[in-house]
């Protein structure tokens, strides 16, 4: 948009002054629209959106105590409070231009005027308005972003007692500005707890920042979390805004909490505690106003060990704990969570929907499913891909094996044999797929199914871990 487009509004009652103005700014804006009644203020209001309104502070003979156009300011500033009113008058003082001001009115000018102060001071006036209509268009784009954000993607299913606590519970502590932790296994559903609180709390119209640590090197921790100025590092080749600063007035979530090390738990807690962060190569601290949800899937005890956790930050994480149960402790949500991920995965495949045989729910509910509803919705997904029944039955799900890890329901085939001699599998089998498949899993076994550290003892990232997993049929 150019000046040219620009729409201005005078309002004067001396005829004189409102053709003088029009000669004038017509040739800077594409509509110069007068008025020699104030009254007339709201209904052009209704009927347009004006860049700048040019304001008389008098209407009528004899007046110039300016009062008159204070109240009209205040009256279109109630229609409209972005609205760019530049006052004119003839008995003009600096008292009179600084009342002005503080009223709302964005500059003042003097009659008789200078045409160069008129159009300068129209110029910059139509610059604000156009960056408060920015702003205002920023500040709701973000704020629906941070709604979309928030939204769960995945509901929080389960009506059990153990489920019931944990609703319970988020609906107590999310009102509240009060740090959470989450505790639970792999699965059980951490960042959607997580989402929930922030939805119920009164920052959910302000961003929910996730953070996998499990995910961040220790080399860009503090430049992922605090930001950094540009010439910090080699690769610092413009300014970066960290983590915190970004979830500024809104929620931030660490998740994997559990994996950082001592030395980087000390620089997040002196950042907490100080409400306060310096991005790498700068001396200035931004202050930040965050709520801090963290979860682990770290068992509880292994917390509390100096050697692997800070006891001062466990101390300012869990003002509130919120331990989530597994699955093999909810075994009667398991209907309600296989209905609504089969129906989800039918619609997402093109499937026709359809029920689970007695069996196969007798099945379900049996198994004890070690990557809690991670693996059941895995184990679903491929059992509307799979299935060719009218219902589906245990034989969809293969739950005769016990998985490798979560989400991993189907029997692994035995590799095919070598057409030479027989090897041992473990010693001489060079193959290099099943030789990346047993060190996966051994990796796996290693840290119990978790991935962030199965991928870097790998060397790799928890998506190239994700991809071969699902190679191998992991």
């Amino acid at each position: 948009m150019t000046a040219k487009d620009g729409k201005i509004l005078i309002v004067d009652d001396d005829d004189d002054i409102l053709i003088a103005g029009k000669l004038l700014l017509k040739r800077h804006y594409d509509k110069v629209i007068t008025c020699n009644k104030p009254e007339f203020i709201p209904e052009m209001m209704a009927n347009h959106s004006f860049d700048a309104i040019l304001l008389d502070m008098n209407f009528g003979p004899g007046e110039s105590s300016g009062d008159q156009g204070f109240i009209w300011l205040q009256k279109i500033l109630e229609i409209d409070p972005q609205a760019v009113v530049v006052l004119i008058t003839a008995h003009g003082g600096v008292d009179v231009a600084v009342e002005a001001m503080k009223k709302g009115a964005t500059d003042f000018i003097a009659k008789p005027w200078q045409n160069e102060k008129v159009v300068a001071t129209l110029s910059a006036s139509v610059k604000l308005r156009r960056s408060r209509s920015e702003a205002e268009v920023l500040k709701k784009t973000n704020r629906a972003l941070a709604e979309v954000a928030a939204t769960p993607k995945q509901p929080i299913l389960g009506n059990s007692k153990a489920m019931q606590d944990v609703l319970s519970l988020i609906s107590r502590t999310a009102p509240t500005d009060a740090n959470v932790l989450i505790l639970g296994e792999n699965g059980t559903g951490k960042e959607l707890v997580a989402r929930e609180l922030h939805r119920q709390s009164r920052r959910a119209e302000r961003v929910f920042m996730s953070v996998d640590l499990g995910a961040v090197t220790e080399s860009l921790f503090e430049s992922e979390l605090f930001g950094h100025k540009k010439g910090a590092f080699t690769d610092a080749r413009e300014d970066r805004i960290g983590r915190l600063e970004a979830a500024n007035g809104g929620t931030l979530f660490l998740d994997e909490i559990g994996n950082l090390p001592l030395h980087l738990q000390a620089k997040l807690l002196t950042v907490l505690e100080q409400r306060q962060v310096a991005p790498v190569g700068s001396n200035r601290s931004v202050p930040i106003d965050v709520r801090v949800i963290a979860a682990t899937n770290v068992p509880k005890d292994k917390l509390h060990d100096e050697d692997i956790f800070r006891q001062d930050l466990l101390f300012r994480l869990n003002t509130v704990e919120i331990p989530l149960p597994p699955l093999s402790d909810r075994k009667d949500d398991i209907p309600e969570i296989a209905s609504h991920y089969a129906g989800l995965y039918a619609r997402k495949y093109g499937k026709a929907e359809k029920p689970f045989s007695e069996r196969a729910m007798q099945a379900l509910m049996a198994y004890n499913w070690p990557g809690n509803v991670r693996a059941l919705r895995h184990a679903l997904e491929r059992a509307v891909i799979l299935s060719e029944g009218p219902a589906f039955d245990v034989h969809d799900f293969q739950l005769d094996a016990q998985p490798n890890q979560p989400g991993a329901m189907a029997e692994r085939k035995a590799p095919p044999p070598v057409a030479e001699a027989p090897v041992d599998e473990d010693e001489g089998d060079l193959n290099l797929e099943r030789l990346e498949q047993r060190a996966i899993e051994q990796a796996l076994k290693r840290h119990r199914y978790n991935i962030s550290h199965a991928a870097k003892e790998l060397g790799l990232t928890r998506a190239a871990l994700y991809r071969r997993m699902e190679k191998h049929g992991l």
